[in-house]
């Protein structure tokens, strides 16, 4: 915590020591253990994916490129947003539906940090997309190694301040109750909600840098597309055409469910519009966590140079298995 966010909570008149998390509400205690171990099965599918493709993709030489970078900052990210969320969901209905005051804060920076991080990068995933379809010849001299690796570090770095901010400004106001949150998790808008002043400055700004960071990069990603589509109708081959279309189509699906719940939320909040709890977390949780689920899916196993470079590590360990069997 920073020497401005120490002073900011030393300020405050703050005597809230923990923060309850309500979660999805009429689930009897009883079927606490089964909704546990549902988010359970959900983290580890998560980890697993995106871990095998940071593994796969640093193990393959063939597959160090521009492109796979910037997979791979993706799957960091999706990682860490996963990490972030669902242990703590998990240790909710398994332990405890308490949540230290400073824990909650710290939660709620790194949920917003790495969602950030993921918007900003799909971003760049759509620019290495369109310099690819629509200039393929200035490609090697456009996207380099070295230029992928810059933007990703200003990109992490960048997103550090600007969350920073964000907390602050969240922790510059009082808290002294009620202090249950209507989410699994700690989140700005569930934690704004139990201010006891007047947050209207604070969820202003707040509003201002949150739809910066969504709609910037949503914008660019539309423009992108929109190129990528008027290029790929250039095409005279009917399958260039189809095989293009088809390698869009996923990644737009998870684009519009990244992005455009997360702004209606936003915008709603922002209105003081207000709804049932568990249609607002499942809302979230649908737009926060499925899109990092299947995002492996989506952009590397859906690729073709990732999959040819896995069948052919599956063919070759089992021409070895074969050959160990003759041999015995």
């Amino acid at each position: 915590m920073s020497i401005y966010t120490e002073t900011l909570y030393k300020n405050s008149t703050t005597n809230i020591p923990e923060f309850v998390l309500e979660g999805f509400t009429g689930i009897p205690a009883k079927y606490y253990g089964l909704v546990g171990t549902f988010f359970f099965f959900i983290y580890l599918m998560l980890a697993s994916g995106n871990v095998f493709i940071l593994v796969f993709v640093a193990c393959e030489k063939s597959l160090q490129k521009p492109t796979y970078i910037i997979f791979c900052n993706l799957a960091i990210s999706d990682l860490g947003f996963g990490t972030t969320t669902l242990p703590r969901i998990i240790a909710k209905y398994w332990m405890s539906e308490i949540i230290s005051f400073n824990g909650c804060f710290t939660q709620m920076y790194f949920v917003h940090y790495f969602g950030t991080c993921t918007s900003f990068l799909m971003a760049l995933m759509a620019l290495d997309r369109f310099v690819a379809i629509c200039n393929p010849l200035r490609y090697p001299v456009l996207i380099t190694h070295t230029t992928i690796v810059i933007l990703c570090s200003v990109l992490w770095i960048g997103n550090l301040l600007i969350l920073g901010a964000i907390t602050a400004y969240t922790l510059s106001v009082p808290y002294c109750g009620p202090n249950i949150i209507r989410h699994c998790y700690c989140d700005y808008i569930s934690i704004s909600n139990l201010a006891c002043a007047d947050i209207t400055a604070i969820k202003a700004t707040s509003f201002t840098i949150a739809m910066t960071v969504l709609w910037g990069p949503l914008f660019y990603i539309i423009f992108s597309y929109v190129a990528i589509i008027i290029s790929v109708m250039k095409i005279s081959n009917k399958d260039g055409r189809y095989k293009a279309f088809l390698t869009c189509t996923p990644q737009l699906f998870i684009i519009c469910l990244y992005y455009l719940p997360r702004s209606f939320v936003y915008v709603t909040f922002s209105v003081g519009l207000r709804f049932e709890t568990n249609l607002y977390i499942a809302m979230i949780m649908m737009y926060s966590l499925f899109p990092a689920l299947i995002n492996p899916l989506i952009y590397c196993f859906r690729t073709k140079e990732i999959k040819d470079t896995l069948m052919k590590k599956l063919k070759q360990r089992q021409v070895r298995v074969n050959r160990k069997g003759i041999l015995t």
